[in-house]
């Protein structure tokens, strides 16, 4: 088998590529392979290295959806979000979130009839309800401004954007796909019964692939990858969008998040992040700057900023902000009149008519990939055959009941790992936590310690098995140990990543 995350060469008819290594092209990368399909994707830099890094981390149905009347999103998404939570529960699992009555916004009686039915479509659902809560109790009367004193909780999901991805993409390829990444498609030809696809790696060389279907699932770049394919844009319109956070120290403690009205008619998420820190986010602002280097701008912090001195006692300075970062949202373009009400429901453009097929993806959650990996698919159904599997499989290292079960059995096989290591590591790698440890029985059998609870043997893991090639890769994606390393060990893990052998099909 060729080496992993490499631009990949085969001979072979594919039956599938699929360009773009975010949740929705890994979705469906995973569930295509899982039909006995041959599946090839690529991705021009690191999986999840842009949209699908960028989010607030939340699988939910999207409560303010229902202002918008995407009843069909929300039950659909509440589903999805039963289904997701059995699938990873080391990477997904339960948030409680507070939503403070705030006179002059939303009538009460709006949020109780929209919390209503939040409780009531999409099915079965193993969470707990909707309830009113007094905010001049504990926890919350030392942390909200006095003026909120009613309120009302709710459940949703927290999950590991970046994981979700990875966790998609090696399943995939642990079920025969190939995952190409540091790949860009630089160029496509479209003949009767295939593409053929021109491929570039980091280094310039370049391989050609065929595969009887293309799938278009580039995020972003959605339109750009469609123009390439033929030759114009497709009848769909994408209205790019941005989202910043912040995170700042902790400011409150309990693990609820709150949720916050704002007087545009937003709403902005403060949540437990990292055990040390508090999350704030999103905005929503049209983008039209370059998609590979996106940043929060001092108005998207200044606003968040604001968000939270609304809500909270201590407010937030701007020097207690210890990192930011931001995505650039493919919504489908509805012709929504403000960027924040732009449907966040997903929509296909299947081009068939003269020659080999192209799906192209607009919009689309988190919460909802593995439900359009099958829509896209069932859309492709006259190309390729094979039936729905996902909704009762696991994700790796999710092959467990109860997550507090399995980490009690695994502080027990590994006494000597320390307990904040050992819940990271359950956290991170579930069921294959004896991959990363492998046979060591001390700390010192782990390698060469980085800083923190990172060592060696874990790097190689992320390297071997997850297609990891930088520090940025392991730092900020695969995991946020950037947030608790020292400056230092950035670089050290830099040069340990330069040290290790080449990886690629070319030399």
């Amino acid at each position: 088998m060729p080496s992993r995350g490499d631009c990949l060469a085969t001979d072979d008819l594919l039956d599938l590529l699929v360009i773009g290594g975010g949740v929705n092209g890994t979705a469906i990368a995973r569930d295509a392979a899982g039909r006995g399909l041959s599946v090839m994707l690529c991705e021009k830099d690191d999986l999840a290295g842009h949209t699908s890094s960028a989010s607030t981390k939340l699988i939910h149905g999207g409560l303010r959806y229902l202002e918008q009347f995407e009843f069909r999103l929300v039950s659909e998404a509440l589903h999805e979000r039963e289904v997701l939570l059995k699938a990873a529960p080391h990477i997904i699992w339960p948030l409680r979130f507070v939503l403070p009555y705030d006179r002059g916004m939303r009538p009460r009686w709006m949020l109780r009839l929209g919390l209503f039915l939040y409780d009531h479509i999409g099915g079965h659902r193993s969470l707990p309800g909707s309830d009113a809560v007094k905010l001049t109790e504990p926890p919350h009367r030392t942390v909200l401004q006095d003026r909120f004193t009613r309120g009302f909780a709710y459940s949703d999901c927290w999950v590991e954007d970046a994981r979700l991805v990875v966790l998609n993409a090696l399943d995939a390829q642990e079920r025969g796909a190939e995952i190409a990444t540091r790949c860009e498609c630089v160029a496509l030809e479209r003949l009767p019964d295939r593409w053929r696809a021109q491929l570039r790696d980091g280094d310039g060389h370049e391989r050609t692939v065929e595969a009887r279907v293309l799938v278009n699932a580039s995020g972003p770049w959605v339109d750009g990858v469609a123009q390439m394919a033929l030759g114009r844009g497709t009848k769909a319109h994408l209205r790019l969008v941005k989202g910043s956070h912040i995170v700042v120290p902790r400011k409150y403690p309990g693990d609820h998040a709150y949720i916050l009205q704002q007087p545009d008619k937003r709403i902005v998420f403060a949540i437990p992040y990292e055990r040390d820190y508090t999350l704030i986010g999103t905005t929503d602002l049209l983008y039209e700057d370059n998609l590979d280097t996106v940043e929060i701008s001092e108005a998207e912090m200044d606003y968040l900023i604001a968000a939270a001195g609304r809500a909270f006692r201590s407010g937030i300075a701007r020097d207690e902000i210890i990192w930011s970062y931001a995505g650039v949202r493919p919504l489908y373009e509805d012709k929504a009149a403000r960027d924040s009400t732009v449907t966040r429901d997903y929509v296909f453009e299947l081009d068939e008519r003269k020659g080999a097929p192209v799906l192209s993806i607009y919009g689309g959650k988190l919460t909802t990939h593995r439900r359009l990996a099958e829509h896209a698919l069932k859309k492709l159904k006259r190309h390729l055959p094979g039936k729905p599997w996902t909704a009762q499989s696991r994700l790796p290292g999710g092959e467990m009941d109860d997550f507090a079960q399995f980490l009690w059995q695994a502080s027990e096989r590994f006494d000597w790992v320390p307990p904040e290591m050992l819940q990271r590591l359950a956290r991170a790698y579930g069921t294959r936590i004896d991959e990363v440890i492998g046979k060591a029985r001390s700390l010192a059998d782990l390698g060469a310690h980085f800083g923190g609870d990172l060592y060696e043997a874990e790097l190689a893991y992320l390297r071997d098995v997850e297609f990891a090639r930088s520090a940025e890769d392991v730092l900020w994606r695969r995991s946020k140990l950037g947030l608790h390393l020292p400056a230092e060990s950035t670089t050290r893990i830099s040069a340990w990543f330069a040290k290790q052998p080449e990886r690629s099909d070319f030399a």
